[in-house]
């Protein structure tokens, strides 16, 4: 059986929503109030006078077909684009594998790979908005606060669709290829798909198990949101800026193993570009955070716990600078990390018999 080749687990990562991605808060949370609720873990009731109404899951999931729909268009346009591109075979997805030449036989594979193309720009989106929420904003913005607010969480939302797409058409695709029986492809595509380790052919022994950490952990890390009431707001904090993570391991997953982005070339850097603001938002929030008991104190506190802490957050911010010195560099250089010789045989490292 021949099995194709996954591109970016997204992703999102993440919030990918929250997934894809946030770095941040979202919800009421995330304003300048959230200065004023209690650091104890609780969250105010919102029975309370003046208390912001608590953002629930059903409503969030009603609002979020507008931006749903728009990443349905969009997914549709990568589609096409990589459709037309494996049919005039300037797709570097041809170089990788040649036998996927055949753009009419593999549809559904490259639809997968839409969406996780998609997925991938929904949890840029989404990290993006969480990063302006929790740090300084800018003077001038389209939308209100809580409007950006509730975009993140509906884009959050939305990349967890997404990836749950691409995941599931990458097994469909598998199964469509399979000879053996049903059950036997639906289970092998699951294994695959789905399950760490169970894709064991040559770089989706290492990348297919990264996409699939961003899927596993997106889905928890973006849907506790909803239950923030219940663990507690500090609890909820520390999940939530986990989400970075599932980020990262999107970008990573899609440079490693993404056939649209194998080769050095424009298209690959301007992956990598696009962690620039990212990278540069990440250290204004730090630098700059919305909340006043995030701010780093001038000096080290006098306990021992308070000057570990201190430590470790301003090696935080040293790190978020080293790795934007480093994206500028690779930017700026081109050496982004792509294959520059096309391999002699593709068949034995993406191929199963």
């Amino acid at each position: 059986m021949t099995n194709p080749l996954p591109t970016p687990e997204p992703a999102a990562a993440a919030e990918t929503p929250e997934s894809a991605a946030p770095v941040t808060r979202t919800g009421p949370d995330a304003t300048a109030t959230d200065d004023a609720a209690p650091d104890d873990g609780r969250v105010p009731s919102p029975r309370q006078p003046g208390a912001p109404k608590r953002p629930k899951l059903r409503s969030d999931l009603r609002a979020s077909w507008p931006d749903g729909l728009v990443a349905l268009l969009i997914t549709a346009a990568i589609f096409v684009l990589l459709y037309v591109r494996i049919r005039n075979k300037t797709s570097s997805t041809v170089t990788v594998m040649p036998f996927m030449a055949d753009a009419g036989g593999f549809w559904m594979y490259f639809l997968s790979q839409a969406f996780g193309w998609s997925a991938l720009l929904w949890a840029w989106g989404t990290v993006i908005l969480g990063l302006m929420l929790s740090g300084p904003r800018p003077g001038r913005l389209p939308l209100s606060g809580p409007r950006l607010e509730r975009l993140h969480r509906t884009t959050s939302l939305n990349t967890i669709a997404l990836i749950a797409a691409h995941a599931l058409l990458f097994g469909a695709e598998l199964v469509r290829h399979d000879t053996a029986s049903w059950n036997s492809a639906v289970a092998t595509a699951f294994v695959e798909a789905l399950v760490p380790g169970g894709y064991d052919s040559g770089t989706g022994k290492i990348a297919i198990p990264i996409g699939q950490a961003a899927l596993y952990l997106a889905i928890p890390l973006g849907l506790v949101f909803y239950i923030r009431h219940r663990i507690g707001q500090k609890t909820w904090r520390i999940l939530h800026r986990c989400v970075i993570v599932v980020y990262v391991l999107s970008v990573w997953h899609t440079l490693l193993y993404g056939t649209n982005v194998w080769y050095d070339g424009w298209f690959r850097t301007s992956v990598w570009l696009l962690q620039l603001p990212i990278a540069a938002l990440l250290l204004l929030r730090l630098l700059r955070p919305a909340r006043r008991s995030e701010k780093l104190p001038a000096r080290p506190g006098a306990t021992a716990g308070a000057r570990t802490g201190w430590v470790l957050r301003v090696g935080g911010r040293l790190v978020v600078v080293a790795v934007l010195a480093a994206l500028v560099a690779v930017v700026a250089s081109g050496s982004d990390g792509g294959r520059s010789v096309p391999p002699k045989d593709t068949s034995s490292t993406h191929n199963h018999d």
